[in-house]
């Protein structure tokens, strides 16, 4: 059995989908795109010209979600369908979009550029659990006109994985769109096997910005997959109480998805978010908090009624610090993800409120998403008896001989998951003797040995030259002559 954590109610789950048709027509939604105005007007919906704030009938909604695929795939540079989204399958990828870098020597928080991002793909891209690259942190040494495009510049000439992105301007999206074409060769090629899937989100409460609502019409018409990151702000940005602030986000979702679908039918766009409650405190948004996590797990399991592909913002903490913090916070949270069955789990790598990314917390999270992964997996029967079988006239009652027996070792790897050289289960003795290192140490060591093994993925030399033409242009525009020079 699979097991699976829930917290709402089937009443109370019909009850938020029933309010939430209901904001969609008081107080409505504020779109601040022309385009998608003209869209839900030609429609049906009601607009204010003057407020921008639409009436969005429920009709519109079922119309949107009849056109939605429930499962499509994101396919690595090889072409192979890597990434699932539908149904339970659980994958996750870096956090994306830091600021600053913790320097493990120094333990301070680094503007963020060129060789941070490389050092975080190249981690990443060696770590199993890692079933996706982000888009993980802005490069500040390029110009900002270029920041989004450049990025993806980057995880393409890096990584083979699928890659989670996203833009904050309708030009670089279209760039960043652009790309992709160029990368794949067409674009029939890059609709028929996405490699990269963007991160599309509405500005609490209940706001589709002009940049928002364009990059997802600029997508659906694409045929490149959107995921809407909804972050309602529980006591702020949204109602105090955890079922307002799920209903406002499922308003939010429905008023993207009746836009994205309006401008091109069966697109594919993923539920997604990026909910927190907000600390009365201290005034910050908690995404290590065990609210944060049940919100997430809530929308989802909404999204799940209406069988949406999902996507949710965990396994990050508060912590400055790769410390106890940044473990305890992130690896419940990753595993509230895992058990509610959520198709992409963002987050993983970073600290400070989503500010901060660090690749020695990726190799930390790295083994706790592989906890999370054997969580789901389950308890299965792999031999015909339970227990008797293992068991005969010549058993010894003061310890078994267990090891001695054949199933022993051809089980043991399929019942236990054993984790890299980041978690001790040392003795203290042979944990003394080789130096008493603790976990952020030994991620220390771990990152050093991921970068002298990493090995520059090997892609069509035409491609890349595609690229590095398109993105070097594009700098020119914006005013650099010459690019960063790039790691090999």
């Amino acid at each position: 059995m699979r097991p699976k954590l829930t917290l709402l109610s089937d009443e109370i789950i019909d009850r938020i989908l029933e309010e939430a048709y209901e904001l969609l027509l008081k107080p409505g939604i504020k779109v601040q795109n022309e385009e998608a105005r003209k869209l839900l007007i030609k429609a049906g919906a009601k607009v204010d010209t003057e407020t921008h704030v639409a009436q969005i009938p429920s009709s519109l909604v079922h119309q949107a979600l009849v056109s939605v695929p429930r499962n499509f795939f994101l396919y690595d540079y090889d072409g192979n369908p890597t990434v699932q989204y539908g149904g339970d399958h659980v994958h996750f990828d870096p956090g994306s979009s830091g600021i600053t870098m913790l320097n493990p020597e120094t333990l301070e928080h680094e503007t963020t550029q060129t060789e941070h991002l490389i050092r975080l793909l190249k981690v990443a891209e060696q770590i199993p659990q890692y079933d996706a690259q982000s888009t993980a942190v802005i490069c500040h040494d390029v110009p900002k006109e270029i920041q989004d495009t450049y990025r993806l510049y980057l995880a393409l000439l890096y990584s083979k994985k699928p890659i989670v992105t996203g833009a904050f301007t309708n030009k670089t999206v279209q760039e960043m769109i652009d790309m992709l074409y160029l990368f794949a060769g067409s674009k029939e090629s890059a609709r028929e096997k996405p490699r990269a899937i963007f991160d599309v989100c509405p500005a609490p409460p209940l706001i589709w910005s002009n940049f928002g609502a364009g990059n997802l019409i600029a997508l659906a018409r694409a045929g490149i997959p959107a995921e809407i990151v909804s972050v309602p702000l529980a006591g702020a940005a949204a109602p105090v109480t955890m079922l307002g602030t799920v209903t406002q986000h499922t308003a939010e979702c429905f008023a993207g998805i009746v836009i994205h679908q309006l401008a091109k039918e069966g697109s594919p766009i993923v539920w997604g978010g990026a909910a927190a409650i907000f600390d009365m405190r201290k005034g910050a948004t908690p995404m290590g908090a065990v609210e944060t996590a049940m919100l997430d797990c809530s929308y989802a399991q909404v999204a799940k009624t209406l069988n949406m592909p999902t996507h949710t913002y965990l396994g990050a903490t508060d912590s400055k610090l790769v410390d106890a913090q940044a473990g305890l916070e992130s690896g419940i949270s990753a595993m509230v993800g895992a058990l509610s069955g959520i198709n992409m789990i963002s987050g993983s790598g970073m600290l400070d409120f989503l500010a901060c990314h660090s690749a020695e917390k990726l190799v930390l999270d790295a083994e706790g998403i592989a906890m999370a992964k054997r969580m789901i997996g389950g308890v299965q029967q792999h031999t015909d008896t339970l227990a008797t079988g293992f068991y005969d006239d010549k058993i010894n009652f003061k310890g078994g001989d267990f090891l001695k027996q054949k199933a022993t070792m051809q089980l043991f790897q399929k019942e236990q998951h054993l984790p890299s050289s980041v978690i001790d289960r040392d003795s203290a003795r042979v944990w003394k003797a080789a130096g008493s290192l603790d976990a952020f140490d030994r991620c220390k060591i771990r990152v050093k040995e991921l970068l002298a093994s990493y090995q520059r993925p090997e892609i069509d030399p035409e491609k890349v030259s595609r690229l590095h033409e398109y993105i070097t242009d594009l700098a020119k525009q914006a005013g650099l002559n010459e690019l960063p020079k790039l790691e090999e």
